[in-house]
């Protein structure tokens, strides 16, 4: 049998490509007024936006236990291995978690091999890491091939370059290192973001949101491949426009043509709130000439 990918729900890939490579996605937990919701099963993200704009809070918790038991076990009972993709365990204890399971159902299936790679990322740059890695499997790539590019992935080769409305929400939780320093400030200032080692960081503020857009641009330009054809992923927090001026400008000024573009998912937004706007791209920190997997033979 082929390797089996899977992720959680933190990954923002869009539905269409889930299918499409038959990924199986690990659902967090989202909690609103008190009651628990399975991401993306018993709640939609558009749900949980209408909640936040609605002034309430809604919180996130780790993948349930048995969601995690009953997926491992179930792929241990067909004996096919399978490589989990997760959040960043820097912003999350699931990454742990399943990796604990995930030996214990291997010390019971002795044939069975199930391998975690933290890929220290969250939203579509996981998402990236996880569709190149089943874009491989279906092109019949070794295992083991597979599993060792997306480990190298995972060490800063995937870049986040975001901006987010209002700072708070990221330092409420818990989930921004340094951020006191920017928050508050003058009207209409952005901070703007990027991850390192697995947690989000801010390093700038410009003024007003279209500065904001052009400078997650210019963040692209020097920090991408520079290649046209490069998938650069795109979330918004429930702010369409504001994606597509920056996919816009990445293709009028950049020259990429290759995009895939969706909501800021439950398990980022309830940190974030409304209004942020992201890039995610592979940079050139690693050799593209020595990352090529060896075919299946």
């Amino acid at each position: 049998m082929t390797l089996k990918i899977i992720t959680d729900s933190a990954c923002d890939l869009p539905d269409a490509i889930i299918k499409e490579y038959d990924i199986d996605v690990l659902p967090f937990l989202i909690y609103i007024d008190d009651v628990e919701h399975r991401d993306g099963i018993d709640i939609t993200t558009k749900q949980v936006y209408d909640a936040i704009r609605q002034d309430k809070t809604p919180t996130t918790g780790q993948v349930p236990m048995g969601e995690i038991i009953g997926t491992i076990r179930k792929y241990a009972e067909q004996n096919r291995d399978c490589l989990y993709l997760s959040f960043s365990s820097k912003l999350s204890g699931t990454c742990n978690t399943v990796r604990l399971v995930a030996q214990e159902v291997m010390n019971a299936f002795k044939d069975f091999q199930f391998t975690v790679v933290d890929t220290l990322s969250g939203s579509l740059a996981q998402g990236l890491i996880v569709l190149e890695a089943a874009q491989s499997v279906k092109a019949g790539f070794a295992p083991a091939a597979i599993i060792e590019r997306a480990q190298r992935r995972s060490q800063d080769n995937v870049e986040h370059v975001f901006s987010v409305d209002d700072l708070n929400y990221l330092y409420r939780g818990g989930r921004v290192s340094y951020a006191s320093s920017f928050l508050g400030g003058l009207l209409q200032v952005k901070p703007i973001l990027h991850v390192r080692n697995g947690l989000m960081i801010p390093f700038q503020k410009v003024r007003g949101k279209k500065m904001a857009i052009k400078r997650i641009v210019d963040l692209v330009r020097e920090r991408s491949l520079g290649d046209p054809n490069q998938i650069i992923g795109i979330t918004h927090a429930d702010d369409p426009s504001a994606a597509e001026e920056l996919r816009s400008l990445l293709e009028d000024t950049l020259g990429y043509r290759s995009f895939i573009v969706n909501l800021i998912g439950s398990v980022l937004a309830c940190h974030i709130g409304i209004g942020g706007v992201a890039a995610f791209f592979m940079n050139g920190n690693l050799n593209e000439a020595n990352l090529a997997p060896s075919p299946h033979l």
